[in-house]
Formats: C-alpha cells, structure tokens, sequence
C-alpha cells in the first residue's frame, strides 16, 4: 500500500497525478507508478508528474506514462505543473523556470 499526498489535475482532456517531490521524498518503482495510474484500482491518470528540484532551472519536472516508462515532456503536463506549483505555495514568485 501506497500512502503519500497528491494532487490530481486535469487539461485539455489528459488527467495527472502530481507529486510534490520537494517537500517529500517519494521514490517510486515502475510498479507502483502503474498502479497509481490504473483506472480501476489506483487513482487513475494518463502521467504521473513529481516535480523535483533542479540546478539549472526552478524546478524540474519528471513525468512518468501510466505503463511507468519516463518521458521528456509534455505540454497539457507543464500547464497543470506552474498550476500546482502556484497552488501549493512552492514558489514566491510568479513566473518561474522548469526544467524537463
């Protein structure tokens, strides 16, 4: 079993898991990213995104598939990360860098 904080967001007809991977230390197998994502079982979503700290940016952004494989980017993604990002209070300001 599973037991962490999430956020589940939606845009432009993709859903996503986000995980706050700055404040918490959540490391996931390709296991549990699948059962996360399963719609019957887990919470259900296309991607699973942990945002993570970054060296060259203000945050990186690290996406998952629903089957657990990574990938670089993803548009509708990024949109509901500066969204969680600003609801979560992770940063103080208003336009920020994320590296993907």
């Amino acid at each position: 079993m599973l037991d962490f904080n999430f956020t589940k967001m939606h845009s432009l007809g993709n859903d996503f898991v986000m995980l706050d991977g700055i404040n918490t230390d959540i490391r996931l197998t390709v296991e549990q990213l699948r059962q996360i994502a399963d719609r019957r079982q887990g919470i259900g979503c296309d991607q699973i995104i942990r945002l993570e700290r970054s060296a060259q940016a203000d945050f990186f952004m690290r996406i998952f598939n629903a089957d657990g494989s990574e990938v670089g980017q993803c548009g509708n993604g990024a949109r509901c990360l500066g969204r969680f990002i600003l609801d979560q209070c992770l940063s103080k300001k208003n336009r920020f860098e994320v590296e993907t």
